[in-house]
């Protein structure tokens, strides 16, 4: 896993709006940082197969192919050639793809489910490292990609589309705004400060709590715990964010830690628990195959073996682990799969998950972004083993959503997988699984957006009727009655894919 395509990585991929425009992706998206895998024959199969329904149901609509896919019709559909390549897996009718009302009507009902996106991201305007802006200089002029490669812009993962597919192509309501260390610092998305006003602009904005801010912490580095103190006394963050790794993107990273160093850690803990401000985010997972070998030396900080203790020791604290501990980062689907199914275990999941039962603690939470999204399009019944797993260790109450956007484009494609989620049958029956329920069930509600709600202190009854009020409100709605809403849910997608056949 490298930071940027070499010139025989790069020659492998291309633009990834030569993918097909799906409204939910049929294979795996790069943004830069993972060589992505080619389309697997399943995933080849779910794509023929909307296509057929695409064709079928949009033409009873007078709608093309591209057209009726903008549609819930055709997000509908999509879901139909799931389960049909990979088995009853999220709850969807065929009457909601022949039907245009229907699935209107269901999105309708819908869009008052509160969502909290508790992990975006989007990079400063004066974003300038080298290898990334090189290699996207390069994609423009080879994959004509209508930037201009002498003037090269990263919009689609900075702010202005950030709020356009956050707040306006998506049903999130609330997002946690994140950032990540790195040994280089050219390659840091935004300050702290950045991260800050970035809330405050955007709350003051929309006259309303709209986003909150993470401030990252760096334990070990130079300067770390005075910045921490700077947080605390100039712009105190809504929760901190943490890598255990150092580094995420190279495994010559320089400050990897524990999170049970009691010399290291405890102080800050107590300085954050003094102030108030209780919530660790704490990213973890996402090794590769190769793990011992690639990652010698630093990859047991991306375990969770460190929190049997820090999480007993510090119960006045919550260690929302992102995305939640999973350590097959883009194997191949029916690995990841097939060891379930032989142990019934997860790599690294599991251990999390049973943490609880090990220390008692009740303070350990599991949070989903890029494990949802990433599993969901390459083979969904992992994606409800894996939700069965923490489900079943942590609880329901300790499990919140999140989606990596806009790294990745709008989340509202990974709304709607979870709200049509289920564990199959055969699954809750074998493990001990509970069922997920429909898409506004009391478990579903919890993750989309009331865990984190109290892990914030977000008093719902008392603000969240203002947030059909606020401005960003009143441009949706605006969209949706100039009939813009659907053209901006146009399912291109952007960064790289496999080279297509």
């Amino acid at each position: 896993m490298g930071t940027y395509f070499s010139d025989r990585e790069f020659s492998l991929v291309e633009g990834a709006e030569n993918a097909f425009h799906s409204p939910i992706p049929t294979q795996v998206i790069s943004n830069g940082e993972f060589n992505p895998p080619p389309q697997n024959a399943q995933q080849k199969q779910v794509e023929a197969r909307i296509k057929e329904l695409a064709d079928t149901y949009g033409a009873k609509q007078g709608l093309d192919r591209r057209e009726f896919l903008k549609t819930s019709s055709g997000l509908a559909a999509a879901f139909l050639a799931m389960n049909s390549v990979y088995g009853n897996v999220f709850n969807v009718s065929e009457a909601e793809a022949a039907d245009g009302a229907m699935a209107n009507e269901r999105a309708e009902a819908l869009r008052q489910q509160f969502i909290f996106d508790v992990q975006t991201h989007f990079v400063r305007d004066d974003y300038s490292q080298e290898g990334f802006l090189g290699f996207l200089q390069q994609t423009a002029t080879d994959f004509k990609t209508g930037m201009d490669p002498n003037n090269i812009d990263i919009y689609l993962i900075k702010f202005e589309n950030y709020v356009r597919q956050i707040y306006l192509n998506s049903d999130t309501d609330v997002s946690v705004l994140s950032g990540a260390p790195f040994d280089d610092d050219t390659w840091e998305f935004l300050s702290n400060a950045q991260i800050a006003e970035a809330a405050k602009m955007v709350n003051t904005t929309a006259g309303h709590t709209r986003m909150l801010a993470h401030n990252v912490v760096t334990p070990g580095q130079p300067g770390w715990m005075e910045e921490v103190d700077r947080a605390l006394a100039e712009r105190p963050p809504a929760s901190w964010k943490l890598y255990t790794i150092g580094d995420p993107l190279s495994a010559k990273t320089k400050y990897p830690f524990w999170l049970d160093d009691e010399k290291l850690m405890y102080p800050f803990y107590e300085k954050a628990a003094k102030a108030g401000i209780v919530n660790m985010c704490i990213h973890k997972g996402l090794m590769p195959r190769d793990y011992e070998e690639s990652w010698a030396g630093v990859w047991e900080y991306q375990t969770p073996r460190d929190l049997v203790k820090a999480a007993a020791d510090w119960p006045q604290l919550n260690f929302i682990i992102y995305h939640g501990c999973f350590r097959a980062w883009f194997d191949k689907p029916e690995d990841g799969l097939g060891d379930f199914e032989k142990t019934g275990r997860i790599e690294w999941c599991s251990d999390l998950a049973e943490i609880p039962a090990q220390n008692g603690a009740s303070n350990i939470y599991a949070e989903m972004g890029t494990t949802f999204a990433s599993t969901a399009i390459v083979n969904p019944r992992l994606t409800a083993a894996i939700l069965g797993t923490w489900i079943k260790g942590l609880g329901a109450s300790n499990i919140v959503w999140g989606t990596d956007s806009v790294l990745y484009g709008s989340p509202q494609w990974q709304i709607e997988a979870m709200r049509r989620m289920e564990i199959p049958e055969d699954m809750q029956e074998k493990h001990g699984f509970a069922p997920l329920g429909g898409a506004d069930s009391a478990v579903k509600q919890q993750i989309f957006g009331l865990n984190s709600a109290r892990l914030y202190n977000l008093d719902l009854q008392a603000n969240y009727g203002r947030l059909s009020e606020d401005k960003f409100a009143q441009i949706k709605r605006d969209y949706d009655a100039a009939g813009k809403l659907t053209a901006l849910r146009d399912n291109t997608a952007y960064g790289y894919i496999a080279k297509r056949a």
